[in-house]
């Protein structure tokens, strides 16, 4: 490979190494923005990967912080820096097909999960004093708010004692006041499945810009080795 090749191969890895870090940098801002509006952060509690925006912060971190070994390494032309990227990055495609695999195996178990949650908080939620447990109960009102829903799976569950978020007149002002009959746990697992169709869309396009920078660190790092470079 004579120079003009190597630079060619340089600026393009340095190129692909920086539209990686971009992405990586938009899915960390997508993970804080769903963190800011999401109602529902103390409700999930037992299985915590199954909240969408913790999963898009730590992935898009560690994708920003690798890249950007990548970038700095063929810009330096540096078989240290490339090296590590190159094991770095590759241990973080396995990270995501295990994560993947995870999901797509135990999709039955996380929507048990999920469902018992729910149930908890409810259970908590019914038997606290009018100023205990508050988070709990302003999550709670604001995904049956917003998500049009009563209860985990029904007006039922709550005993005669149901909230006014439950309400379907805004503002509530009859008394007794009509409730929504549906569950808020449905309403919930197609929201979060449709999240996650979304979270996989881009975590696959991820992958594949990956695994394109992957398959250009070789012959640079190669390159470099032969004409002994890449160390000063």
């Amino acid at each position: 490979m004579n120079r003009t090749c190597a630079d060619c191969l340089k600026s393009l890895m340095v190129f692909l190494h920086f539209i990686c870090w971009l992405c990586g940098a938009f899915v960390v801002a997508f993970g804080e923005f769903q963190m800011m509006h999401s109602k529902y952060g103390s409700l999930i509690i037992s299985f915590w990967p199954i909240y969408p925006a913790n999963t898009l912060v730590v992935t898009g971190t560690i994708v920003t912080c690798v890249c950007y070994l990548g970038i700095l390494g063929a810009m330096r032309e540096n078989r240290c820096m490339l090296i590590t990227f190159f094991i770095l990055l590759f241990i973080l495609m396995l990270v995501e097909l295990a994560m993947a695999c995870v999901f797509f195996v135990f999709n039955r178990e996380i929507d048990t999960f999920f469902e018992k949650d729910l149930e908890r908080s409810l259970e908590i939620y019914k038997h606290s004093p009018p100023n205990g447990n508050q988070t709990i109960k302003d999550d709670f009102d604001a995904v049956q708010y917003l998500f049009k829903c009563c209860g985990v799976h029904g007006e039922a569950d709550w005993e005669g004692r149901v909230p006014i978020s439950c309400c379907i007149d805004d503002p509530c002002q009859t008394v007794p006041h009509i409730n929504w009959q549906e569950g808020c746990h449905m309403k919930l697992r197609n929201w979060f499945a449709h999240n996650f169709l979304s979270t996989a869309a881009g975590v696959v396009t991820l992958f594949i810009i990956q695994f394109i920078c992957l398959c250009f660190t070789v012959p640079l790092f190669c390159h470099l080795s032969r004409k002994r470079l890449g160390y000063q």
